[in-house]
Protein backbone atom coordinates (compact mmCIF):
# COMPACT_ATOMS: atom_id res chain seq x y z
CA UNK A 1 0.00 0.00 0.00
CA UNK A 2 1.39 2.99 -1.13
CA UNK A 3 1.86 5.64 1.60
CA UNK A 4 0.67 9.60 -0.01
CA UNK A 5 2.19 11.54 2.75
CA UNK A 6 5.79 9.84 2.42
CA UNK A 7 5.55 9.81 -0.93
CA UNK A 8 5.13 13.40 -0.74
CA UNK A 9 8.07 13.64 1.48
CA UNK A 10 10.25 11.62 -0.61
CA UNK A 11 9.69 13.95 -3.72
CA UNK A 12 10.97 16.95 -1.21
CA UNK A 13 13.98 14.91 -0.49
CA UNK A 14 14.91 14.22 -4.17
CA UNK A 15 14.26 18.02 -4.86
CA UNK A 16 16.30 18.90 -2.18
CA UNK A 17 19.05 16.78 -3.72
CA UNK A 18 18.70 18.11 -7.33
CA UNK A 19 19.16 21.58 -5.82
CA UNK A 20 22.00 20.55 -4.03
CA UNK A 21 25.05 22.80 -5.61
CA UNK A 22 27.32 20.29 -4.89
CA UNK A 23 25.66 17.78 -6.89
CA UNK A 24 25.64 20.04 -9.76
CA UNK A 25 29.45 21.78 -9.49
CA UNK A 26 31.34 20.26 -12.44
CA UNK A 27 30.71 16.62 -12.57
CA UNK A 28 28.84 16.41 -9.17
CA UNK A 29 31.20 15.60 -6.48
CA UNK A 30 33.60 16.76 -4.20
CA UNK A 31 37.12 17.85 -5.03
CA UNK A 32 38.78 19.23 -8.15
CA UNK A 33 39.76 15.53 -9.40
CA UNK A 34 35.97 15.11 -11.08
CA UNK A 35 35.90 18.49 -12.86
CA UNK A 36 37.04 17.54 -16.55
CA UNK A 37 37.42 21.44 -17.37
CA UNK A 38 40.37 21.48 -14.78
CA UNK A 39 43.67 20.24 -15.16
CA UNK A 40 46.91 20.66 -13.17
CA UNK A 41 49.93 22.35 -13.92
CA UNK A 42 51.79 21.14 -11.06
CA UNK A 43 50.33 19.09 -7.92
CA UNK A 44 48.08 21.30 -6.14
CA UNK A 45 48.35 24.00 -8.85
CA UNK A 46 45.02 24.17 -11.51
CA UNK A 47 44.17 25.88 -14.68
CA UNK A 48 40.44 26.31 -15.37
CA UNK A 49 39.56 25.79 -19.27
CA UNK A 50 36.48 26.86 -21.21
CA UNK A 51 35.64 26.59 -24.74
CA UNK A 52 33.23 28.41 -27.01
CA UNK A 53 32.11 28.00 -30.13
CA UNK A 54 30.46 32.01 -30.60
CA UNK A 55 29.19 31.64 -34.46
CA UNK A 56 27.49 28.25 -34.15
CA UNK A 57 26.57 28.31 -30.73
CA UNK A 58 26.34 31.63 -28.84
CA UNK A 59 26.15 31.78 -25.24
CA UNK A 60 26.88 27.90 -24.70
CA UNK A 61 29.92 26.69 -22.81
CA UNK A 62 32.13 23.45 -23.67
CA UNK A 63 34.86 21.83 -22.11
CA UNK A 64 36.19 18.12 -23.79
CA UNK A 65 33.67 18.10 -26.69
CA UNK A 66 33.08 20.73 -29.01
CA UNK A 67 30.46 20.16 -31.59
CA UNK A 68 31.52 22.26 -34.38
CA UNK A 69 34.89 22.56 -36.53
CA UNK A 70 35.32 25.01 -39.63
CA UNK A 71 33.81 27.70 -36.97
CA UNK A 72 35.19 30.47 -34.98
CA UNK A 73 36.98 28.49 -31.36
CA UNK A 74 37.63 30.49 -28.14
CA UNK A 75 39.62 28.93 -25.90
CA UNK A 76 39.77 30.52 -22.70
CA UNK A 77 42.13 29.62 -19.76
CA UNK A 78 41.95 30.83 -15.80
CA UNK A 79 45.01 30.64 -13.22
CA UNK A 80 43.04 29.79 -10.05
CA UNK A 81 46.78 30.57 -8.14
CA UNK A 82 48.22 33.75 -8.30
CA UNK A 83 51.36 32.58 -8.13
CA UNK A 84 51.51 31.76 -12.34
CA UNK A 85 50.22 35.04 -13.33
CA UNK A 86 53.36 37.05 -13.77
CA UNK A 87 54.98 34.10 -15.80
CA UNK A 88 55.69 33.60 -19.24
CA UNK A 89 53.30 31.28 -21.53
CA UNK A 90 52.87 29.60 -24.42
CA UNK A 91 49.73 27.85 -25.91
CA UNK A 92 49.85 25.30 -29.02
CA UNK A 93 46.72 23.46 -30.47
CA UNK A 94 47.45 19.52 -32.14
CA UNK A 95 45.51 17.27 -34.00
CA UNK A 96 46.28 14.08 -32.37
CA UNK A 97 47.33 11.24 -32.52
CA UNK A 98 49.99 13.21 -35.74
CA UNK A 99 50.76 15.98 -33.64
CA UNK A 100 50.31 18.55 -36.73
CA UNK A 101 50.28 22.03 -35.06
CA UNK A 102 46.62 23.75 -35.94
CA UNK A 103 47.66 26.57 -33.78
CA UNK A 104 49.81 28.37 -31.91
CA UNK A 105 50.99 31.73 -29.59
CA UNK A 106 54.11 32.09 -28.75
CA UNK A 107 55.26 32.55 -24.70
CA UNK A 108 54.24 35.86 -23.58
CA UNK A 109 52.92 37.65 -20.23
CA UNK A 110 49.23 37.49 -19.26
CA UNK A 111 48.92 39.54 -15.88
CA UNK A 112 45.19 39.08 -15.59
CA UNK A 113 45.21 35.55 -14.92
CA UNK A 114 42.71 34.89 -17.44
CA UNK A 115 43.76 34.25 -21.14
CA UNK A 116 41.92 33.92 -24.44
CA UNK A 117 42.77 32.38 -27.28
CA UNK A 118 41.15 32.83 -30.94
CA UNK A 119 40.88 30.55 -33.15
CA UNK A 120 39.09 31.79 -36.10
CA UNK A 121 38.87 29.03 -38.24
CA UNK A 122 38.18 26.63 -35.54
CA UNK A 123 40.08 23.27 -36.68
CA UNK A 124 40.14 21.66 -39.49
CA UNK A 125 38.47 18.66 -39.43
CA UNK A 126 36.47 16.03 -36.57
CA UNK A 127 38.75 14.33 -34.34
CA UNK A 128 40.75 14.64 -31.22
CA UNK A 129 43.04 17.25 -30.00
CA UNK A 130 45.52 18.20 -27.70
CA UNK A 131 45.90 22.04 -25.84
CA UNK A 132 50.08 22.14 -24.75
CA UNK A 133 50.67 24.75 -22.51
CA UNK A 134 53.86 25.32 -21.17
CA UNK A 135 54.64 27.92 -18.18
CA UNK A 136 57.99 29.19 -17.80
CA UNK A 137 58.43 30.76 -14.90
CA UNK A 138 61.07 33.26 -13.82
CA UNK A 139 62.77 31.21 -11.74
CA UNK A 140 62.62 27.33 -11.74
CA UNK A 141 61.91 24.48 -14.39
CA UNK A 142 59.49 25.20 -17.21
CA UNK A 143 56.35 23.13 -16.47
CA UNK A 144 53.75 21.66 -19.49
CA UNK A 145 50.46 20.75 -19.06
CA UNK A 146 48.10 19.22 -21.95
CA UNK A 147 44.40 18.75 -22.11
CA UNK A 148 42.56 17.09 -24.26
CA UNK A 149 39.23 17.46 -26.51
CA UNK A 150 37.45 16.71 -29.40
CA UNK A 151 35.90 18.37 -32.05
CA UNK A 152 33.37 17.58 -34.78
CA UNK A 153 30.95 15.48 -32.59
CA UNK A 154 27.87 17.17 -32.71
CA UNK A 155 25.72 19.07 -30.07
CA UNK A 156 24.52 16.62 -27.44
CA UNK A 157 22.34 16.99 -24.47
CA UNK A 158 24.05 16.03 -21.34
CA UNK A 159 23.11 14.04 -18.92
CA UNK A 160 22.77 17.16 -16.80
CA UNK A 161 20.87 18.85 -18.81
CA UNK A 162 18.80 15.98 -19.19
CA UNK A 163 17.98 15.45 -15.88
CA UNK A 164 17.51 19.27 -15.51
CA UNK A 165 14.40 19.39 -17.83
CA UNK A 166 12.85 16.01 -16.54
CA UNK A 167 13.31 18.11 -13.41
CA UNK A 168 11.64 21.04 -14.05
CA UNK A 169 8.96 19.20 -16.25
CA UNK A 170 7.92 17.28 -12.85
CA UNK A 171 7.68 20.80 -10.87
CA UNK A 172 5.56 21.92 -13.27
CA UNK A 173 3.39 18.94 -13.03
CA UNK A 174 3.38 19.07 -9.18
CA UNK A 175 2.77 23.19 -9.31
CA UNK A 176 -0.60 22.14 -11.44
CA UNK A 177 -1.45 19.37 -9.07
CA UNK A 178 -1.45 21.56 -5.98
CA UNK A 179 -3.12 24.40 -8.60
CA UNK A 180 -6.14 22.65 -10.37
CA UNK A 181 -8.55 20.62 -8.84
CA UNK A 182 -9.64 18.83 -11.16
CA UNK A 183 -5.69 17.24 -12.05
CA UNK A 184 -5.59 16.59 -8.36
CA UNK A 185 -8.58 14.40 -8.19
CA UNK A 186 -7.25 12.73 -11.22
CA UNK A 187 -3.98 11.86 -10.04
CA UNK A 188 -5.34 10.91 -6.70
CA UNK A 189 -7.62 8.98 -8.29
CA UNK A 190 -4.94 7.07 -10.05
CA UNK A 191 -2.98 6.72 -7.06
CA UNK A 192 -6.29 5.21 -5.12
CA UNK A 193 -6.09 2.43 -7.67
CA UNK A 194 -1.71 1.56 -7.61
CA UNK A 195 -2.92 1.14 -3.91
CA UNK A 196 -5.81 -1.19 -4.42
CA UNK A 197 -3.57 -3.13 -6.62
Amino acid sequence: MINISRLKKGLLVVLGLLFSTSLWAHGGAAGTDTDQCKFELEPGHWIHYTAYQPKEFPAEEFCGNLPGTNSQIQLVFDYQDMKYRNNTVEFEVTKEPEGKRVFFEEAKKHKSGTVMLNLPNGVPEPGKYLIHITLVPDQGERLDAHMGFKAGGGQQVSKNSLLLYVFFALCGLYVVYLSNASFKRLIDDAIAKLKNV
